[in-house]
């Protein structure tokens, strides 16, 4: 066992791993080590030796994402990206994973260039990273049609994209309120994505209800 599985069993909670293995699936034994403890454990790894080892336990595969988080040379760290995004089985690692990629900021349009890719993918949670990266970095002026083209050429049959997408789509209507609207009465969406959009703006305090009583009527 290596110094870093050894830290990882020793921050282990059982409650926490218990509750951890109920609401996310993965092929990978869940330790129970909480996010927290993960960010500042990642900030203490050398990528160059971590990132060629072979990792099998769930928080192994998280502090990956997070420990390329952490590279600040973008080429190099879409090399990485390439390799880990395969790697993605569930939700929780891919949530985590792309708010660790904090040097999309400043290399917004180039990482663009390269999460598009995923667009034509048939795997969910390859397109799951591709929306939950719009999510986090691409919500503005200058990319919400974009945003919408691609909600409208990606792959949405599966449960983790639906549920992303309505996420999305949910933060574009509090950030750019009347294009999404607009959006949200012409579309190829299904019932379940228009609905559940709704629903999550519905539940946020930053909408006025007038608006969501008009919202409301496009439900499907």
């Amino acid at each position: 066992m290596n110094q870093i599985r050894k830290k990882l069993f020793e921050l282990s909670e059982l409650k926490y791993k218990e509750f951890s293995t109920k609401i996310c699936v993965s092929k990978n034994e869940v330790i129970g080590v909480r996010l927290p403890y993960l960010r500042n454990l990642a900030k203490t790894i050398d990528y160059h030796s971590y990132l060629r080892e072979n990792h099998t336990y769930f928080e192994e595969i998280m502090l990956e994402g997070m420990v390329i988080g952490n590279i600040n040379n973008l080429d190099e760290s879409i090399n990485y990206i390439k390799k880990f995004v395969p790697k993605i089985d569930n939700w929780s690692i891919c949530d985590s994973f792309c708010s660790s990629l904090k040097i999309t900021k400043k290399n917004k349009e180039k990482m663009f260039d390269f999460i598009i890719n995923y667009k034509s993918s048939n795997s969910e949670f390859e397109i799951r990273f591709l929306i939950v990266m719009l999510l986090n970095y691409y919500i503005d002026n200058c990319y919400i049609n974009k945003i919408f083209e691609i909600i409208n050429d990606v792959n949405k049959k599966d449960y983790y994209v639906k549920m992303a997408i309505s996420w999305l789509l949910s933060v574009c209507f509090i950030k750019e309120e009347d294009k999404t609207y607009e959006y949200l009465k012409n579309n190829n969406l299904d019932d379940f994505i228009i609905n559940k959009t709704i629903s999550k703006i519905s539940d946020s305090y930053r909408v006025e209800k007038y608006k969501k009583s008009e919202l409301k009527k496009l439900r499907k």
